[in-house]
């Protein structure tokens, strides 16, 4: 069957699928602030854990950036596919069907910064009125745009005019009884 005639994913399947990326992208966020945590020179001070410098931590940001963007750029471009989109049972492709090219796939990964920045520039806008919780909020745009969107898509796919779509799961056969 052609990617262009397999239906786009229903909405619970994609945010799931989303939470589960999250938690993956969580932890090599994790792996990347331990491999740079000498080289930022964060300190114990007693019992709190001192911040690093603004140089420290815009190396730690362009550090994450990079290395995020990387994985995002490799496992959607050419036809593949990460793990939790293989788990939902996800594709991705441009609207016409085809695979991402290793472009498309930096302008989607691009456009899903769309949500955090928002919430950066808010929380620096209302920090000075005490109200700096609520640019949390903002961080959902990208996946709040679904519910407005004539076709459901996630604001990062529209830009990029990607779309995920469900695969047909491919029954397990049970092993074949071994030979005694």
């Amino acid at each position: 069957m052609a990617a262009i005639d397999r239906p786009q994913a229903g909405l619970a399947r994609r945010l799931a699928a989303s939470l589960y990326e999250s938690l993956l992208l969580g932890a090599v966020a994790v792996a990347i602030g331990l491999v740079l945590l000498p080289l930022t020179g964060a300190t114990t001070a007693g019992p709190a854990l001192a911040l690093p410098g603004a140089g420290a931590r815009a190396l730690s940001f362009a550090c994450l950036f990079t290395v995020l963007g990387a994985y995002c750029i490799a496992l959607w471009s050419g036809g593949r596919r990460s793990l939790p989109m293989h788990t939902w049972g996800l594709a991705l492709s441009t609207a016409t069907g085809a695979p991402l090219s290793p472009g498309r796939a930096a302008l989607r990964y691009l456009g899903g910064w769309i949500g955090p920045a928002c919430t950066i520039v808010a929380y620096l806008v209302l920090r000075p009125y005490g109200l700096r919780r609520w640019a949390a909020a903002l961080l959902m745009v990208n996946y709040a745009w679904a519910l407005v969107d004539r076709d459901q898509q996630f604001l990062h796919d529209r830009l990029a005019g990607t779309r995920l779509l469900h695969t047909a799961a491919t029954p397990r056969t049970a092993d074949p009884p071994s030979e005694r």
